[in-house]
């Protein structure tokens, strides 16, 4: 019913906007509230799963943005407009047209006055400047509208220096604007802070609440990016069960994609359980329909067993995988996970060609020199070359904790080559030196490479399962 009131309303908008010899005399006749509500009433559709209402937010903008270039003082009179403004460049309006306007609104109190200079810091991008000039407003004090999303924008802004402060924020954006593209926009953001701030219980909260209200918005890729990551991170404190519990509320297609994404990343970070289980449920499927034949499927499950006692089992698995049903990518991905299955069960290289090669990285067996062009390395450009589409937020889909200290600040950097005449330094925790006699066993080195070439699998992923 009140969809219908909604869908009445707006239609009789472009209606009305039709009905005047230009949209410019249609604009002109409305007041700038009037636009940014309308504005506001198509992105809730679109939070709620209306696609074909993005169209409708376009013209909308366009419509706005020009009415409020060209309003004066005396519109600015009216509050309403004022916050229509406000509102307006938090709704993804144009900063320009922002600042130009807010100069003209000459009879602002101070509050709204701070209010303003925060949102266009926001805007262009001084978020330092819009913490400072807002950290001293409450969103609760001001009408329902502006508070839900200076409630939004404030989370968003201290999220990293306070995520307890920023989630409280969040909250309160959800309560000033229910059911709205704000809500929708919290709880997206809530799941990752929580995910940063180890909070497991959080984090289910909101993904429950996130994919109950909110699964079939056009933002809901964004949400599935940190939900993969949440799991990952926080795998230790989110019983299968639970994960369960939450993607049984999504369609089978979005719940394969979400297992498969999950088993591609916990078997390269060697969680084998996870891994298994999240394989399993995305070949599993539902309403009788099984993904079974999914050349996917077979492929993420086979990484976290590609160093097993089942070597034998996974290299035949791989090997029945339907290369023609795989993006490029994922065949890249299947060429270096054949390879390393080959390197484990390959018998290890004698003595002295270990010794030349090291002492010449330019010397190599035959079968290296055979074996190099489908290394994990090889795979990886031959991925890159392939044109792989970028990964969508790539960021989220790294470890939600990043490691400290020192691991941490050589996980990118090369160390540097030790001198020849330099001494070797020994900690004293370190386990007593081999004799000259003792020999590196040649299956855990063949072990060691293959899981220096699990983590280059990592590079090639590219682009989430499609």
């Amino acid at each position: 019913m009140m969809r219908g009131m909604v869908t009445s309303r707006l239609m009789g908008f472009f209606l009305l906007a039709a009905g005047y010899p230009s949209a410019g005399l249609a604009q002109d006749a409305l007041q700038p509230y009037q636009l940014v509500r309308s504005l506001q009433l198509i992105q809730d559709r679109i939070a709620a799963g209306d696609h074909a209402a993005m169209p409708m937010q376009a013209k909308l903008l366009e419509m706005t943005d020009a009415r409020l270039r060209s309003a004066d003082a005396e519109d600015f009179k009216d509050p309403k407009n004022f916050r229509a403004l406000l509102v307006y460049g938090m709704s993804g309006g144009n900063p320009a047209t922002v600042e130009a306007a807010v100069s003209r609104a000459t009879s602002l109190d101070a509050q709204n006055l701070a209010i303003a200079k925060g949102i266009i810091n926001y805007l262009v991008g001084r978020p330092a400047g819009a913490i400072e000039v807002l950290k001293p407003i409450d969103p609760m004090t001001l009408p329902g509208d502006l508070g839900a999303f200076l409630a939004l924008v404030k989370g968003s802004l201290i999220a990293t220096e306070d995520p307890a402060g920023a989630l409280a924020l969040l909250d309160e954006a959800r309560l000033l604007s229910p059911g709205t593209l704000v809500e929708e926009a919290a709880l997206r953001r809530s799941v990752g802070i929580a995910v940063a701030q180890g909070d497991a219980a959080r984090f289910a909260l909101a993904s429950t609440q996130y994919v109950e209200r909110y699964l079939y918005s056009p933002y809901a890729s964004q949400f599935a990016d940190s939900f993969v990551s949440g799991v990952i991170a926080l795998h230790m404190s989110i019983s299968q069960d639970k994960l369960a519990d939450i993607t049984s509320m999504m369609d089978p297609e979005r719940e394969k994609v979400i297992y498969l994404r999950i088993a591609r990343r916990a078997a390269i970070d060697g969680l084998s359980d996870l891994s298994a289980f999240a394989s399993a449920r995305a070949e599993q499927g539902r309403d009788g329909n099984t993904n079974q034949g999914d050349p996917r499927a077979l492929l993420y499950s086979s990484l976290s067993t590609v160093t097993s006692d089942t070597i034998e089992d996974v290299r035949t698995k791989l090997g029945k995988i339907d290369r023609s049903r795989l993006s490029d990518g994922d065949r890249a991905l299947l060429d270096a996970a054949q390879t390393i299955a080959g390197e484990v069960v390959a018998p290890p290289a004698s003595p002295v060609v270990e010794n030349t090669a090291a002492a010449d990285p330019t010397m190599g067996s035959p079968e290296a020199a055979t074996a190099a062009p489908v290394s994990a390395e090889s795979a990886a450009q031959a991925a890159d070359a392939s044109g792989l589409p970028p990964v969508e937020g790539a960021a989220s889909e790294q470890p939600a904790v990043a490691p400290s200290g020192p691991a941490a600040a050589q996980a990118d950097t090369p160390a540097p080559a030790p001198s020849a005449d330099a001494p070797t330094i020994v900690p004293a925790s370190a386990p007593a030196a081999p004799s000259s006699a003792d020999k590196t066993d040649p299956t855990d080195a063949a072990m060691m490479k293959t899981r220096r070439q699990l983590d280059l699998i990592d590079q090639m992923l590219g682009a989430a399962p499609k």
